[in-house]
């Protein structure tokens, strides 16, 4: 989609890679959490925890913009960091690994890093609750189904087994796209006769989780080894979603809960609705036209109303109003590193730097 959306995605572009130098200027060898809306200062963390793939995969988007070899060094660099997630017991290892490694550009250390945390994925699957659980990287039960579990790991699977990715994909969809007309993002497996039961939280209101299910579905669509499984049940998953208010329709930038529409915003739902939007739009589908326009238009409004300029007493390219957990209380209205990537990752389709459908 080289060329369609005109000199704002360019501006936009150029902010948010001026961000990505501030930022790496800012944090060092650590990794970027959440930013203060008022000054831009990050929360870091020395190990990445489960985000720390997008701030890799935002360091190669701008070796990519910039042609620069220190640039592609330190996308490099930051990616060889993430290793140690390899070995951890968390689902998420998907969205650690699958973005950045996808973004390096034939690095070698990439593609081998790639293929251990594929591996290592893999052997986690639990063969008789039919995907991979959550893990307890992180705390909570172990034996968990979430949406924010799915993409990431469906392609990063999909490199060795897409049999295994194919199962991973549709346990979840099983789970999540039930009986009710909204998703529910969160399982937690009780064992015995009690099985599979729904989390509290997040909710079905949450945002983010429907944004990460549209993703899935849409890289699942992408990846002829995996749709080849049950192409019309992705097919109407994806339809389902779409029809979903707020996706095709509704506002461009979602609350984080829509059962609290009158509370914090969330730019990161935004951006990854848009990248999912865009990936449809390259199935040869009928949704394409509007998949195409509502992916474009929402980019342009995260651009125009939630990114910062130049001058504005912030650092430039600031994806503003993103919200951490709401229920903590915790970054409800800040500059996060996915929304971030997210944003860069769109853009970078419009721009012609990024193949969609292979990332």
């Amino acid at each position: 989609m080289s060329g369609v959306a005109g000199d704002w995605a360019d501006r936009a572009m150029a902010a948010v890679m001026e961000r990505v130098t501030t930022t790496e200027a800012q944090v060092g060898e650590r990794f970027p959490l959440y930013a203060d809306p008022r000054d831009g200062i990050w929360k870091t963390t020395g190990r990445g925890s489960w985000t720390g793939g997008f701030w890799a995969g935002l360091l190669w988007l701008r070796a990519r913009y910039s042609g620069s070899a220190a640039d592609r060094r330190a996308a490099a660099g930051r990616t060889a960091a993430l290793a140690p997630w390899a070995d951890a017991d968390t689902v998420t290892r998907g969205l650690v690994f699958w973005y950045p490694t996808a973004l390096a550009d034939g690095d070698p250390e990439a593609a081998v890093l790639q293929e251990r945390a594929a591996r290592a994925v893999l052997a986690a699957r639990d063969p008789e609750l039919g995907l991979v659980p959550w893990g307890e990287a992180f705390g909570g039960p172990r034996l968990q189904a979430r949406a924010d579990g799915m993409p990431g790991t469906v392609p990063l699977l999909a490199t060795l087994a897409p049999g295994a990715a194919a199962g991973h994909l549709h346990r979840h969809l099983d789970l999540c796209l039930g009986p009710e007309r909204e998703p529910l993002p969160a399982w937690r497996f009780e064992g015995g006769d009690v099985g599979w039961q729904p989390c509290g939280e997040p909710g079905r209101g949450w945002s983010r989780g429907r944004a990460w299910l549209l993703l899935a579905v849409a890289d699942a669509l992408l990846l002829p080894e995996v749709a080849a499984r049950d192409r019309v049940r992705l097919t109407e998953a994806a339809r389902r979603l779409l029809s979903l208010e707020g996706i095709l329709s509704g506002p461009f930038v979602p609350p984080n809960d829509r059962a609290a529409p009158y509370g914090p915003l969330d730019t990161s739902a935004a951006a990854i609705t848009a990248v999912a939007l865009l990936k449809l739009a390259r199935v040869p589908e009928d949704w394409a036209p509007a998949c195409s326009y509502r992916g474009v238009v929402t980019l342009s409004t995260l651009a125009a109303k939630h990114l910062t300029a130049p001058g504005s007493g912030r650092p430039a390219g600031m994806l503003l109003d993103g919200c951490y957990d709401a229920g903590r209380g915790l970054a409800e209205r800040h500059e996060l590193v996915w929304g971030d990537f997210f944003l860069a990752l769109g853009l970078a389709s419009l721009n012609g730097l990024v193949d969609l459908t292979r990332v």
